[in-house]
């Protein structure tokens, strides 16, 4: 029997820096920083954000040790976060991250929020978009997805915009507070074609994550 090699060798995702990304709307994605707890006490306290992503309530403190375990996470290969924030400082409007890896292969999961703040700027789209490019390109994943709740429309617009097709509905999938949902799933190949309205270049600043967040 011939072994498979992973897609993504052991140590690659903890040897890569955290990059941050320019977005449209003077808003950029970069990694967490201890000083954007408000933001995330905040998102937990959000009806939206608390139905479709079920964070939990947090405390500041609390908060503060969310942002340092997601460095944490980093490292372990577990996940990445981003916090969607504008491009000249200021606290975070929204979370995007991948998560649920599987290295070996080559797979990861999106999850995404955005404040009231962050609503309609039309930046989820082409954030979801870069990260992936990032994910294939930089990391070498081979397969990315998005699952949401069949009952929240606007995920399934910012999966399709990026170029995540709908695959299927996955029955009963999460427990919600209102019972069971069924889920959507979409998923996006390193060999798809990237969408259009993606396609023009966009400016990167790279910087060390152990810089900025504890």
């Amino acid at each position: 029997m011939t072994d498979i090699p992973p897609v993504v060798p052991p140590g690659r995702l903890a040897a890569l820096t955290q990059p941050s990304f320019a977005l449209p709307g003077a808003l950029a994605l970069r990694p967490w920083a201890a000083q954007d707890a408000p933001a995330l006490v905040q998102a937990c306290l959000d009806p939206d954000v608390r139905h479709w992503n079920r964070p939990g309530l947090l405390s500041p403190e609390q908060a503060r040790e969310r942002i340092a375990a997601w460095e944490d996470r980093r490292l372990a290969e577990r996940a990445v976060m981003w916090a969607v924030a504008p491009a000249g400082g200021g606290l975070p409007v929204g979370l995007i991250g991948l998560a649920d890896f599987d290295l070996p292969g080559g797979s990861a999961e999106f999850l995404y929020w955005l404040l009231p703040a962050g609503r309609g700027s039309g930046a989820m789209v082409p954030a979801v978009d870069r990260i992936s490019r990032w994910a294939f390109e930089e990391l070498g994943l081979h397969r990315l997805r998005i699952t949401h709740s069949v009952a929240n429309p606007a995920s399934c617009r910012i999966a399709a915009k990026a170029g995540f097709p709908l695959e299927g509905t996955m029955r009963g999938a999460l427990l919600h507070a209102d019972g069971w949902h069924d889920e959507h799933l979409h998923a996006r190949l390193r060999t798809d074609p990237v969408p259009p309205a993606q396609a023009a270049p966009d400016a990167v600043r790279r910087k060390v994550t152990r810089s900025s967040v504890l």
